[in-house]
């Protein structure tokens, strides 16, 4: 795990300046505390900083081939590097080092493009090829591992954070209003957007190259789930599916530094441990709770789940107090604003694991993969109210509407009177929106939003509409949320939190044969009368005893959080009223912000989430932008 970085002048030509790259470089030495290297030759420069996890005496980076025709930087891991390498060998390939980095260079000199097909892992890579003039810069299928870009006049410029963009800059670019307005929409920025104007982050399973002066972004993983035909048994998914978390746990677990675990209260993370066990025993457990006065706290499940599975559990505790104080340094961290209650209990726990690990498993997946959000379980069942009267749909609609001032309902409501029919991304759009597009809308300054700018989510999924084709409607939400909002949100914000304290962390549930495994079940073996992530507890029966299977789910740190921004953030929610404050400065407008925050606080509505966007947004700016906004 590491940070890469360079530039390409290949509009220009002229030479990369060393002095640049190394402050670029120096930009992100919290990503690899233990090593850096440059490769510098003319219009081309490397940059990079290393965590050693695999090899650690010979994983030196830039590296190159034997005659210094590639070379490559590259952040994250391929679990099957020694599978790639014994069959790279047969083809007459000879190896100087143990790491996984080498095996991608010598992939390439045997596949090229294509070596990226064989990969399984977590990466962000940058090759140059020096014999056909062409740089590569590709982004894992998940998007576990990020890479942002910058296009202009002279070439490209890229890093593994926004830090060393900006560090090559002589100014920070503007805001982008549009992709300011899919944030307040979603709480986060899809790709290829960002915050700012020009720097673009590339999408999951993406690739940029550059060659014959000219730059281009595909799609490499170009996977398009097809429907079991017959679906296999539940007792034949159930083994595949066993089998598949099996192999992907056997992988993952490859390390020359201590390992160990991120466990919650919650199946999944129990379910890694579990199968963490076959493997040896007494991992390293690290929980991050709340006090248990808190509902959603899970220090004694966590603690609990450890003991029957005979590992050390190591808990931290945070307060109120450290949640306020901490916020500021967190949204400077992420880079981008993101307004997920999660951020907060994540940069603890890692900071925690840290202490005594190099790399640490976590659960993220299974509520993606299998359905475990209430709104899978609207979108499961929605053909069900779609085969309603239109009068009995409009009667229940005004009833809801009228009496309920839960934002999870009115957003239901929203996605349902949405036509699946005419637009099944639109119909999405709806399902993953906290407020309706035309209130978001409304919040901006006249002037300061092109015409539009809500529906260029659209955009940005539009190269995956012809790869969901097939899939049935909670499929296609799943689809999205894999390659939009859980590496543009959730995956971002752990690899920079994670990172920050220069910890690796890794996903095995995101495995790609278990993604598109999964992808291909059917819609029953997910949501199983009305039950969420069926076929996944399945398996966790295998291995955790039944009061474990038996938990109810918690979600992490929600409830926490939404408590203490009430509480302890009221300073900050004033700070919304006062007409200096940084979102007003030629970005949004006073009047309706302080209509829904009257809402809010008399309870006719639940505003809770826009607010603390918005809130995120004024420390966002703060801490990194006071006088770069920008209209359109």
């Amino acid at each position: 795990m590491c940070g890469i970085c360079g530039q390409y002048f290949f509009n220009t030509h002229r030479p990369v300046e060393a002095g640049t790259l190394a402050r670029m470089t120096g930009s992100m030495t919290h990503r690899g505390p233990d090593d850096e290297g440059l490769h510098v030759a003319g219009d081309l420069g490397l940059g990079f900083r290393r965590l050693s996890i695999i090899d650690l005496s010979a994983g030196h980076q830039p590296m190159s081939d034997a005659h210094g025709r590639i070379w490559l930087v590259f952040n994250g891991e391929i679990y099957n590097f020694k599978d790639l390498r014994r069959e790279l060998e047969s083809h007459g390939h000879r190896f100087r080092t143990n790491s996984d980095t080498e095996s991608i260079i010598h992939g390439y000199q045997q596949w090229g493009l294509g070596v990226l097909d064989r990969l399984n892992g977590m990466f962000g890579i940058a090759l140059w090829d020096s014999e056909h003039q062409r740089l590569l810069l590709a982004r894992d299928r998940a998007g576990i591992k990020g890479i942002y870009y910058h296009i202009n006049g002279d070439g490209l410029t890229f890093g593994s954070e926004i830090r060393p963009i900006l560090e090559s800059m002589s100014e920070r670019p503007p805001i982008d209003p549009v992709a300011l307005n899919l944030f307040l929409r979603y709480r986060y920025t899809p790709s290829p957007l960002t915050i700012r104007q020009g720097i673009r982050k590339l999408a999951p399973g993406t690739r940029l190259i550059v060659e014959n002066d000219e730059a281009r972004v595909e799609r490499w993983w170009n996977d398009r789930p097809e429907p079991f035909d017959p679906a296999p048994s539940v007792n034949e998914a159930h083994e595949r599916l066993l089998e598949l978390y099996q192999r992907a746990v056997e992988r993952q677990l490859i390390s020359d530094v201590p390992l160990g675990l991120l466990l919650s209260g919650g199946l999944d993370s129990g379910l890694l441990l579990a199968l963490m066990n076959r493997h040896g025993r007494d991992w390293k457990t690290f929980t991050v709770g709340f006090g248990r006065s808190f509902a959603d706290d899970e220090l004694d499940d966590a603690a609990q789940t450890a003991r029957v599975l005979g590992a050390p559990n190591d808990p931290i505790q945070i307060d109120r107090g450290t949640f306020d104080a901490a916020l500021p340094r967190i949204v400077s961290i992420v880079e981008e604003p993101i307004a997920t209650p999660s951020v907060v209990p994540m940069f603890f726990v890692c900071g925690h694991a840290r202490r005594q690990v190099k790399v640490a498993l976590m659960g993220q997946g299974p509520d993606e993969l299998f359905g475990g959000y209430t709104r899978h379980v609207g979108v499961a069942y929605g053909r069900y109210w779609r085969m309603l009267p239109e009068w009995m749909k409009k009667s229940l609609e005004t009833i809801l509407r009228r009496y309920s001032h839960g934002e999870t309902i009115r957003r239901g409501l929203d996605a349902l009177s949405t036509s699946i029919d005419g637009s099944a991304l639109r119909y999405y759009q709806q399902v993953f929106s906290i407020m309706q597009g035309a209130v978001i809308d409304e919040l901006f300054e006249d002037g300061a939003l092109p015409a539009g700018a809500g529906d260029r989510v659209l955009d940005c999924w539009a190269g995956l509409a012809p790869l969901m084709d097939a899939t049935d409607e909670l499929g296609g939400l799943q689809f999205l949320e894999i390659r939009s909002s859980l590496p543009d949100e959730l995956l971002m914000y752990a690899d920079k939190l994670s990172m920050h304290h220069s910890l690796e962390v890794r996903v095995p549930y995101l495995d790609h044969e278990i993604i598109e495994y999964a992808e291909r079940l059917p819609a029953r073996y997910k949501i199983h009368f009305g039950k969420r992530k069926w076929l996944h507890a399945q398996v966790c029966r295998d291995y955790l005893p039944a009061e474990i299977v038996a938990r109810k789910k918690r979600g992490f740190a929600v409830n926490v959080v939404n408590e203490w921004f009430r509480s302890s953030m009221a300073g900050r929610i004033a700070g919304l009223a006062d007409p200096q404050s940084l979102i007003y400065a030629g970005l949004l407008r006073r009047e309706p912000i302080m209509n829904m925050l009257s809402d809010h606080q008399s309870g006719r509505a639940d505003n809770h989430k826009i607010l603390f966007s918005l809130v995120v947004l004024e420390e966002w700016l703060r801490e990194h932008e006071s006088n770069a906004v920008a209209r359109v």
